[in-house]
């Protein structure tokens, strides 16, 4: 997979609302109501992440996810990065409040 630059990165970005390049990574911040709702979505994303077999550096504290995704074999962002991107985003926008 290649790797993509940084004017490709920002092109794509516009799509992605709230994320943003980071130390050659797509990083976000995500918040829920509490804790089981942030946690639940994490289990729904680790399925898709291994459906894709690309797995994300992640954190969670309460109910904040923060994703951050970059291709280690590329050595940055790729094509891959960003399919997982919209992936989550669309787990995001059908999780229920």
């Amino acid at each position: 997979m290649k790797k993509l630059s940084e004017a490709e990165i920002t092109q794509k970005l516009e799509a992605f609302e709230g994320w943003e390049l980071n130390d050659n990574a797509l990083e976000t911040t995500f918040e829920f109501h509490n804790f089981k709702e942030a946690f639940t979505l994490m289990t729904r994303i680790a399925f898709e992440c291994e459906a894709q077999n690309h797995h994300p550096d992640w954190s969670n504290v309460y109910n904040r996810l923060h994703i951050r995704l970059s291709t280690h074999d590329a050595g940055g962002v790729t094509e891959k990065d960003f399919k997982l991107a919209q992936t989550i985003e669309a787990l995001v926008s059908t999780n229920p409040e």
